[in-house]
């Protein structure tokens, strides 16, 4: 990929390309994402309906919070943050799934995405505020990365919890420092959110201790050669997103290149190397997470690779 001079395009460049075109297609797409008449009714499966909602929060918060991107996508970043939380009936339908399932974790979890950004919700906030300080919350039953989520959802949200970073870093698969080829496309997943808790998504870069900032550097270039030869692109981009998390990002240009070049001309980010689906809407449904990540990794880049010298 070259620039409009002939010159190569830079990591940074490259980023800023693959994250503007998938702003400007999530944005031109985002009704297809509303939730369905029934949604008060499904509360209690909530992953087919707004869990895609907060993943579109959350990267329109990091383009916000970075304040990389021009005014024009900002705006838009601004407009699907609204455009999620209008769904979310500004918030209520994060107030009632709470409540009626107490033990559930996962509308903090969204929440904190608006709360990073300025939106707040005070019934929720004294209410998962509650919650946590109950011993059932603290001996619930979870992995140990989710664990962790929720952990950076307080962090963030201004929700008063006391969390020992360095227990639960070393209690996932990525704080063992384990054999790296016995990674497979699940644990790798895991592995990723691991890095981007503890670090609440490249803003805290020194959140991983030392050894596992290491590894990391040793073992991230291999994952991604893997991953991007099989055209998994929905995996490769969260890996990307790794890289932009630790103090000295190292993803190199042909990663992005590999990205970018399998990005289409309106923005779509496709989830692997299969066919698009013809149908508009079951297209967006299969990619809409992948142009999600998308996003949060060239923000991330921008932000991250500024220090940098590109290659």
């Amino acid at each position: 990929m070259s620039t409009s001079t002939g010159a190569p395009a830079t990591r940074r460049q490259i980023a800023h390309q693959v994250a503007t075109r998938a702003i400007g297609w999530l944005h031109t797409n985002r009704s297809r994402g509303s939730l369905p008449p029934e949604s008060r009714e499904v509360l209690a499966d909530p992953d087919g309906f707004y869990k895609p909602l907060g993943e579109l929060a959350l990267a329109a918060s990091l383009v916000l919070r970075e304040g990389m991107a021009s005014s024009g996508e900002q705006q838009s970043a601004r407009d699907l943050l609204d455009f999620a939380w209008g769904q979310l009936a500004s918030g209520d339908l994060l107030y009632e799934r709470q409540m009626r399932f107490p033990m559930m974790t996962d509308p903090l979890e969204m929440y904190t995405h608006f709360a990073r950004v300025g939106y707040r919700h005070d019934r929720l906030h004294g209410l998962v505020r509650h919650l946590g300080s109950m011993a059932s919350h603290r001996g619930a039953e979870m992995i140990p990365n989710r664990r962790m989520a929720v952990a950076n959802a307080a962090r963030v949200a201004g929700i008063e919890r006391q969390a020992d970073w360095t227990s639960l870093i070393e209690a996932t698969w990525l704080g063992h420092t384990p054999e790296p080829w016995m990674i497979d496309w699940m644990t790798a997943y895991c592995m990723t959110h691991t890095v981007f808790h503890a670090t609440d998504w490249g803003a805290e870069p020194h959140g991983l201790p030392p050894r596992i900032r290491d590894y990391l550097i040793d073992w991230l270039p291999v994952w991604m050669d893997a991953w991007a030869e099989i055209e998994e692109w929905d995996l490769l981009a969260e890996l990307i997103i790794v890289d932009a998390c630790l103090p000295q990002p190292r993803c190199e240009a042909e990663y992005w290149e590999r990205l970018a070049a399998a990005q289409h001309a309106d923005g779509l980010v496709p989830r692997d190397g299969q066919p698009i689906d013809e149908d508009p809407d079951q297209a967006f449904l299969d990619n809409r997470h992948t142009s999600i990540v998308a996003i949060v990794a060239g923000t991330l880049a921008l932000s991250r690779l500024g220090d940098t010298i590109d290659v």
